[in-house]
């Protein structure tokens, strides 16, 4: 992509209210109105993957002890998460973590644009969370054999593996516990629809985010990146 072009996917875009009913605006300021009353250490933001881990006991059981607060989108592109930001979702609150989790629900766009987009992300995070170490989770695999979104997803994990090994303030982490076996198939015993993680998926990919988190919140640097 060049210099000249405009990337879509880092451009801040509030998500088109396709169904009619303002559920995904009335979310975000739900959580904009929930939060000033909040002191969390942890904010997680992202899409789907990041609001459905509030409904396992793993959120419960790894991440409310460590008063975290969960900002998950319905289907959020790397553009509505940018919206979000940039429209004040984060401004009463002032976390040592931010867990940023979104690109695979990306339509349209490819991996270098994706890339892009979460840099964006954690451009502005670094604009108005400048005390907050940011965790990146890497995409994960897709789909129940190989495919295309597969590849695209594996490919913004490695531009982004690159992009950030020299930012100070924000870490990659590839929490996949080995989900695509021997043959290349995916089992939905860990992604039940072969996108969304299963209670027995988020439980495998927790393990590793609720590691890297102690280890930054013990104060010991950057988190071990897999």
């Amino acid at each position: 992509m060049s210099d000249r072009e405009v990337n879509p996917a880092a451009v801040p875009t509030p998500m088109p209210d396709t169904q009619g009913d303002g559920r995904w605006l009335s979310l975000h300021n739900h959580f904009m109105s929930t939060s000033k009353d909040k002191e969390p250490e942890v904010v997680f933001i992202g899409d789907s993957n990041v609001q459905l881990l509030h409904q396992f006991e793993v959120w419960r059981e790894l991440f409310s002890p460590l008063h975290a607060l969960n900002f998950g989108g319905v289907g959020d592109g790397t553009q509505h998460v940018l919206w979000r930001l940039e429209n004040g979702e984060l401004k009463h609150v002032k976390p040592k973590i931010i867990v940023l989790w979104v690109g695979t629900y990306n339509q349209g766009h490819s991996a270098e644009q994706i890339a892009g987009g979460i840099q964006a992300i954690i451009q502005c995070m670094e604009k108005s969370q400048p005390q907050a170490k940011v965790i990146v989770l890497g995409l994960l695999p897709r789909g129940k054999n190989p495919n295309p979104l597969r590849e695209r997803n594996k490919r913004v994990n490695e531009l982004l593996a690159e992009s950030l090994a020299a930012t100070p303030n924000a870490i990659l982490l590839d929490a996949d516990p080995g989900f695509v076996h021997s043959d290349g198939t995916i089992s939905h015993n860990d992604m039940y629809d072969y996108l969304h993680l299963s209670r027995q998926g988020y439980t495998r990919v927790c393990q590793t985010l609720h590691r890297a988190l102690l280890q930054l919140m013990e104060g010991r640097g950057r988190a071990t990146q897999k």
